[in-house]
């Protein structure tokens, strides 16, 4: 046994502890991808054979007439509905003629009364102006009675 000495640091005492170490190998091969290729282009070809037999086949003269006849229903439509439009601006445009013209005879007659009123204005103002004045009373005379329409005062 050692001896305990204070002045010396004591003993220090070392743990290993190893972990185990796991190596991942990753490994990647490279596909072709020609196969996906052929395959979008076969679903493409498909899909054109199919729209052009479903646009080419199983017609006949009937029904030919009959897309005919909508065609025509649809555009003898369009027309009805153009010219109902075409019906409604003239009407909105007649409409606002008429307003232009009652706001037009409603500024004449506001003209007509504003000329008449300062035509009576001028007159007014060309009348003569009257100034009256009472007229001189002669001085009395005492040998003339002078006769009042006022009851004489005590």
């Amino acid at each position: 046994m050692t001896q305990y000495d204070p002045n010396q640091p004591p003993p220090v005492e070392r743990i290993v502890v190893s972990e185990p170490v796991y190596t991942e190998t990753v490994v990647v091969q490279r596909e072709s991808n020609t196969g996906w290729w052929i395959a979008g282009g076969l679903a493409v070809v498909a899909l054109i054979a199919i729209f052009f037999l479903l646009s080419n086949g199983g017609r006949d003269d009937q029904t030919e007439i009959e897309l005919a006849q909508a065609r025509a229903d649809a555009l003898a439509a369009q027309a009805q509905a153009d010219q109902a439009v075409l019906q409604s601006q003239i009407n909105g445009a007649q409409q606002s003629v008429d307003i232009a013209r009652s706001e037009a005879a409603r500024a004449q007659a506001d003209a007509i009364r504003a000329a008449a009123e300062a035509r009576t204005e001028m007159a007014r103002a060309s009348q003569p102006v009257i100034i009256q004045a009472p007229a001189p009373q002669p001085a009395p005379s005492p040998d003339v009675a002078t006769v009042t329409t006022t009851s004489p005062q005590p």
